[in-house]
């Protein structure tokens, strides 16, 4: 770990490419009018000024734009990615050189990754951040077990036991608050009692903070900013149409058209996926576990089927529910010979890599980065597996495209700015939030100009 001639700290992989990244910086800035408006709005007045951020967020270039905008907001910043192959090397090291505290960097092990989270979240002898901006929820994830684990060792001596569960990635999580407790046994104490609240992105992780609300366990309140629709509809629903082909055409060179194409799951990211293979050329079956979703499917074309059905059949495989274990490892034995496996749900266990990894002689050949080609003993016949079972879109592809992103960003903006603006007014309790519609349909009006619309304005007697 470094730290700048300006005293961020940063870990990067590669500060000569600064440079690089200031210059994508500035072209995304261009596609993001709905953030830049937030600066020129808001920064003369600086309303963030002496507030600590942690964000835990992919470090790309767009990301890059958001951190910003906060930072002209006035706001201090720290940043960790949210997925071990999500960082654009070239943007982590624009904003560690110019603009705030990076741990971020392309192909991060699990270790690494948790670390930079950790990093993130240390603000020194003052304690944690004032604010969260997260997407999956592992910063916030981390605070909450860290909390937990205190209050056991203060009642019982117990420190946390990481052989107790058989999740390798929570086993990370109890190691480092395990640690971190011989030198500071209210670490995550001092940082709960600090947190104004934190805004959240992704569905699955937003479901994590309302079954925290309902069991009385949410320690800060929240913004769901994943269910805004200048998010869902533009980020899940848009966002993932270019990225998505994108990912499996630079991991394999792949010809989508005229190969039969699995989506599993028709939620936002689903018909996003489905319609990108669609238009690509290729026959989609879609597995669903909802009728009315299915349904959906079904009057789009789109034949529903079950996996068993279509394993041994399919050329290529997506999971975009985020469930655990929906493709298995006996189901990716099933599969022919190069099949292309991937997923696009949010959280890393859709794909049973666990039971892969451990298969009795199976040999894993690297393609590319990220493109594993995983060969059974008895048949010889592999399948092809992206980004470890991660999203594809960004270890495989260039993330979002800017446009979608400033939608999604600019929610998390006026997220950040409502919980500091009415910290002391007792206005958001430990519960979830929504931002309202007005604040949706203004995110949406600030890029119509970029995109030469013009809207037309109801008469008294149409709005009456």
């Amino acid at each position: 770990m470094e730290r700048t001639a300006s005293g961020h700290e940063y870990k990067v992989k590669d500060m000569l490419q600064a440079d690089f990244g200031r210059l994508e910086i500035e072209l995304a800035e261009d596609q993001m009018p709905a953030l830049m408006s937030c600066r020129s709005v808001f920064g003369p007045s600086q309303p963030l000024k002496g507030a600590r951020i942690t964000g835990s967020l992919h470090m790309t270039i767009q990301t890059a734009v958001l951190i910003e905008t906060l930072t002209t907001l006035g706001a201090e910043v720290r940043w960790c990615s949210g997925n071990i192959f999500s960082t654009q090397d070239h943007a982590a090291a624009a904003i560690a050189r110019d603009s705030a505290a990076v741990f971020a960097w392309k192909g991060e092990t699990p270790q690494e990754y948790w670390w930079c989270i950790k990093r993130a979240l240390d603000w020194g002898l003052g304690g944690g951040p004032d604010l969260i901006v997260d997407d999956g929820g592992d910063a916030t994830l981390l605070i909450h077990e860290g909390v937990k684990a205190e209050e056991a060792y203060r009642n019982t001596g117990r420190l946390p036991d990481p052989p107790s569960t058989d999740k390798a990635e929570f086993q990370i999580v109890l190691t480092i608050i395990r640690d971190g407790m011989k030198t500071d046994p209210k670490r995550y104490h001092k940082m709960k009692e600090r947190l104004v609240g934190v805004s959240e992105a992704t569905t699955t992780a937003v479901e994590r903070l309302y079954r925290m609300q309902a069991n009385g366990t949410l320690l800060f309140p929240a913004i769901n900013v994943n269910d805004s629709i200048t998010q869902s509809k533009f980020q899940n629903l848009c966002g993932c149409r270019p990225s998505g082909p994108d990912g499996l055409m630079m991991a394999t060179d792949v010809e989508i058209a005229g190969k039969v194409a699995v989506v599993c799951g028709y939620g936002d990211v689903g018909k996003d996926r489905a319609a990108a293979l669609k238009q690509a050329g290729a026959r989609v079956i879609l597995t669903e576990i909802d009728p009315i979703c299915a349904l959906q499917a079904l009057m789009e074309g789109i034949q529903v089927l079950t996996l068993e059905d279509v394993v041994s059949e399919a050329d290529i495989f997506v999971t975009a529910t985020g469930n655990r274990d929906i493709i298995t490892v006996d189901h990716i034995r099933k599969m022919k010979n190069n099949a292309i496996v991937c997923n696009i749900g949010r959280f890393n266990n859709a794909i049973d890599m666990p039971g892969l990894e451990n298969f009795p002689g199976v040999k894993r050949f690297t393609t590319n980065p990220q493109t594993d080609r995983w060969v059974f003993p008895d048949t010889e016949s592999g399948v092809i597996v992206l980004a470890e079972g991660r999203l594809v879109n960004l270890g495989r592809a260039a993330s979002h495209p800017n446009l979608a992103t400033s939608c999604s960003f600019t929610n998390h903006a006026i997220a950040q700015l409502e919980l500091w603006m009415e910290r002391h007014t007792g206005k958001y309790e430990k519960k979830v939030y929504v931002l309202p519609k007005h604040l949706d349909e203004k995110v949406a009006s600030l890029h119509l100009g970029k995109l030469g619309a013009k809207l037309t304005e109801l008469s008294k007697e149409h709005a009456d």
